[in-house]
């Protein structure tokens, strides 16, 4: 059985230009369909018929994340030459994606006699924004124009609005008949001897103000051989799936969830923001998240480490670029601090909303910190280090003037954009009703999540490495002192004896909210955590309430406010689950890591083409149960995608030392999984194939050098 999230839909991609439609190849005006590109929507219906009659599908799928092939027959029908028997006439559909949409139509004539027919494309442009496709609240601020050019055979369907300028041309090329145009359809006129076939290419191209975004010239044959690279997306593709790291092992469901994740996150580079050849910035997720975002973009960076670190470094550059510079309460923006998400849509263009970009996270800014330390501990570039000193030194000032605001040592969050496109939580759990107390109740504001102080413990504790390397030791031992004295603060006032566990956060009277959640494994993950108090963090997050069997819950089932189908409130994300999972690791907790990772790989085993959603109800693993989708998940998501990667690096416990050209593991692999081997793992400029396989009790290894210098030694992890 295989599970897909929410309709089936086929969805293609590259960059920021993607297609989403029904299994029929259609796109219905309700719901995240259409072709997108840069935060609007061009196309928001597209039917197809025969004299008037829907087609039948046969079958449709992606046949890679940018191409997609729909199998469609005829209903019976009274045409011009008298009835036209069912399934006689078939229409294949196929659709490549790169900057414009490239599309074929091949129809055959599969019946005894001669038959004569329009065929027939209904097609509307709205040009909304993705937040009115999001909300379902439209407002028409300019004018729409179409026009057919029946010399070139375009129809240009227009919006102007002020300097805000899109147009979409559907080209009709290598057609045998002329199509003409009326009543909002184009229609070919079709006469098809038996067995005899027609074929029309066709060209649904971009138009963003001056920027004229066009398609492929191949075909679609042409563009999915994969023994022949005709096209700049197949170079790129195979670029990307050769450079990282593969997998091969034992458990052929990992195996294809791994050459998924590899997949998707190919998938998700957005080129528009390449800063080098093999340096990109991931989008979040499709169809929703298709733009640069701080936290998400962070985040997926460190699950890729051990796959390829190139995200890393044109993550941080870009990043680095739009750092806030000044104080924005309409954009929820100081000094220093890392955006949230940034948009170029009707409204954030014209101003009526404040993603241009929004700045509304508060734990992107020691996230950016963790991640510069992280990447050069693989990459083993000092350069990286010393080109984004001054960025660090201003995440470092707005963690201290700004991160905190009543100077009481711990990270607040309050919300300063007071419209509805203000985030109230900027947390990674930012939905309105996501912090609550142990009663349901909603926390008000301002809130010191547990996880921003353990993001911020860690972001000192590298930046104190880092600054120690670019030769100011005073600085990095102030670093060290602040990190020690905010350990010290988080146990006496976060940790609840009387529970066992870690505050959620603290409210605005600073009382810790003692509701249990999956935020405290990030805290793992950061040190913060005293090693003696580790072992009850893990029991309480592997106790029924918080274990699915399928991953951690984000909330615990015996809060009232618990909901498994609900967003932030008792669902299981695997990127949630990855995090913890190295927080496990760190704290010598090999075989919760592998729980967690069985957890989410078999779960990942049951969605369709082994897709890891964004995220997944937290309802309890029973024998004869499945994981049950969230409906409104993003697949592909990057962080869900690159979640696999993360959780193998902890089970294998890979840490890097690039600079000293060195890589340290401690392995454990369970029962289930008996040998493992990960080829083409870079440290630097080196590069080495490692094979584990249990023996016994124990986890064995052997590693070989392919390229470059670097040592492999075990060495356990160990608590701060």
């Amino acid at each position: 059985m295989r599970i897909s999230v929410g309709s089936p839909l086929l969805t293609i991609n590259h960059g920021s230009t993607f297609m989403v439609t029904d299994l029929n190849g259609q796109i219905d005006y309700n719901g995240h369909q259409g072709i997108f590109s840069e935060d609007t929507r061009y196309l928001s219906h597209y039917a197809c018929y025969i004299d008037g009659h829907p087609w039948i599908r046969l079958s449709s799928t992606t046949t890679t994340y940018y191409a997609a092939r729909i199998y469609l027959t005829n209903p019976e029908f009274y045409g011009r030459n008298g009835t036209v028997p069912k399934g006689s006439i078939s229409l294949i559909i196929s659709r490549t994606v790169e900057e414009g949409i490239h599309e074929e139509l091949d129809v055959t004539n599969y019946g005894l006699e001669t038959v004569s027919f329009n065929l027939e494309i209904a097609m509307r442009s709205d040009f909304a924004d993705i937040f009115e496709v999001e909300t379902k609240q439209f407002v028409r601020r300019g004018h729409i124009e179409t026009s057919w050019n029946a010399e070139k055979k375009e129809l240009a369907t227009s919006y102007k609005n002020d300097d805000f300028y899109r147009c979409l041309i559907y080209q009709v090329q290598n057609s045998t008949c002329i199509p003409h145009s009326a009543n909002g359809r184009l229609s070919f006129p079709i006469q098809l001897q038996p067995g005899e076939s027609w074929h029309a290419d066709c060209n649904y191209i971009l138009i963003d103000n001056d920027r004229v975004l066009s398609t492929i010239d191949f075909s679609y044959k042409q563009t999915v051989d994969e023994s022949v690279i005709n096209t700049e997306i197949e170079r790129l593709h195979c670029q990307w799936v050769d450079s990282v790291a593969e997998l091969s092992c034992t458990n052929e469901h990992l195996n294809l969830l791994y050459r998924q994740s590899v997949e998707d996150i190919g998938a998700l580079r957005l080129y528009d923001y390449d800063l080098a050849p093999d340096v990109w910035i991931p989008a979040a997720g499709v169809p929703k998240f298709v733009t640069v975002f701080g936290r998400d973009s962070l985040i997926v960076s460190l699950q890729n480490m051990i796959t390829h670190a190139g995200f890393a470094v044109g993550t941080l550059k870009k990043l680095g670029q739009l750092q806030a510079t000044e104080l924005d309460d309409w954009r929820d923006a100081q000094p220093g601090k890392i955006l949230h998400e940034i948009r170029t849509g009707e409204l954030a263009r014209l101003g009526q909303i404040p993603h241009s970009p929004y700045y509304g996270s508060a734990d992107a800014t020691p996230l950016y910190l963790i991640l510069l330390h992280e990447a050069w501990k693989w990459i083993g570039d000092i350069s990286l280090l010393q080109e984004q000193r001054d960025v660090a030194l201003r995440c470092l000032e707005w963690i201290d003037k700004y991160g905190d605001l009543d100077g009481d040592g711990f990270q607040e969050y309050q919300v300063r954009n007071n419209s509805r496109y203000g985030i109230e939580n900027q947390g990674w759990k930012d939905s309105g009703n996501a912090i609550v107390y142990p009663d349901g109740a909603q926390v008000q504001a301002p809130k010191a999540l547990c996880e921003l102080q353990g993001y911020v413990f860690d972001a000192w504790i590298r930046m104190a490495e880092v600054f120690e390397v670019l030769g100011e030791s005073e600085f990095s031992r102030e670093l060290y002192i602040k990190a020690a004295k905010l350990r010290e603060r988080f146990e006496e006032r976060f940790w609840c004896e009387d529970i066992g566990f870690y505050a959620f956060t603290l409210d605005k009277d600073k009382q810790p909210v003692k509701t249990i959640t999956s935020n405290v494994g990030h805290c793992l993950w950061s040190g913060i955590i005293r090693p003696e108090r580790a072992q009850q963090v893990k029991e309480r997050l592997f106790a029924p309430d918080m274990w699915s069997g399928w991953g951690i819950r984000t909330l615990s089932t015996q809060n009232p406010a618990y909901n498994p189908f609900s967003y932030h409130l008792g669902s299981v994300w695997p990127h949630d689950n990855s995090i913890i999972a190295l927080g496990l690791k760190r704290y010598g907790f090999s075989k919760e890591v592998a729980d967690v990772a069985l957890g989410i790989f078999e779960a990942g085993s049951f969605f369709s083409n082994y897709r890891l959603p964004e995220l997944y109800a937290g309802v309890q693993r029973e024998p004869g149960s499945f994981p049950a989708p969230y409906l409104e998940a993003n697949v592909p998501q990057a962080w869900a995608a690159a979640s696999v990667f993360q959780i193998l690096q902890a089970m294998l416990g890979l840490r890097a030392s690039a600079p000293n050209h060195c890589l340290y593991i401690d392995p454990y692999l369970p029962d289930c999984l008996p040998e493992l081997t990960l080829r083409r793992v870079e440290v630097g400029n080196a590069s080495v194939d490692l094979r584990f396989w249990r023996d016994g009790d124990s986890t064995k290894w052997d590693a070989t050098v392919v390229e470059g210098n670097v040592e492999v030694k075990q060495q356990a992890w160990r608590p701060r």
